[in-house]
């Protein structure tokens, strides 16, 4: 090979040299980048993680603190709804404590003048303090559900089982007035005598036992 012919192969293969060198500088300025962009997506994260501890704990507090508004009320109703039913002068509280992550509430019965003495809702009065008390919370549950995709309708049944008669009026009354209050459809099945119900019902049906049909159902108001 002639002195010549090395010197157009030097300068072909210098040519190669820096066009080699031209896409490895391209490429690494691609990947700079490209690292800097993930390390500031990288440090976007970092920083979400460290704050989301904090939104958690501030969220639950927030949610704490609003629900608690609401027990309160609650609270104030089923209070309304024993002292108007039972006649007595009793106050339904709750205690509300967070496990898990979760707020967890425990409904009870204590009488004034004697806080310290505390009713299991389960058994008190004969269970009659579970019924009204059950009665108050389904109310309160349906009607803060969306119209849009639940019916406002309640079925009861047997719901008075362990009250005792005489208490049968103001029960059926005060269910009423709320069911009124907040637009809510109830149909309440019941073993105890019509004439309790005649004063709150809008319409009154008997089952009848019938030898052929087994029962049928006739209007009593």
């Amino acid at each position: 090979m002639s002195l010549s012919d090395e010197l157009k192969e030097l300068r072909r293969a210098r040519r190669q040299a820096e066009n080699r060198l031209h896409r490895l500088s391209a490429l690494g300025e691609q990947l700079h980048a490209e690292h800097a962009r993930v390390r500031r997506s990288l440090d976007e994260v970092r920083g979400f993680l460290d704050l989301a501890p904090r939104a958690r704990d501030t969220l639950e507090e927030l949610s704490t603190t609003l629900f608690g508004r609401i027990l309160d009320e609650v609270e104030a109703n089923l209070t309304h709804a024993i002292r108007e039913i039972l006649g007595q002068d009793r106050v339904v509280v709750t205690e509300r404590e967070v496990k898990s992550n979760r707020l967890q509430i425990h409904f009870m019965i204590r009488n004034q003048g004697r806080e310290d003495e505390i009713e299991d809702i389960m058994t008190g009065q004969g269970g009659s303090v579970c019924n009204i008390l059950s009665v108050g919370l389904r109310l309160i549950a349906l009607s803060q559900l969306p119209r849009e995709s639940h019916r406002p309708f309640l079925v009861l049944d047997e719901q008075d089982c362990w009250l005792k008669p005489g208490l049968i009026p103001k029960f059926m009354k005060l269910i009423q007035e709320i069911a009124a209050r907040l637009e809510l459809q109830l149909l309440v099945i019941s073993h105890h005598p019509l004439d309790l119900f005649a004063g709150s019902a809008d319409r009154i049906f008997e089952l009848v036992p019938d030898r052929e049909a087994g029962a049928r159902i006739e209007r009593v108001k």
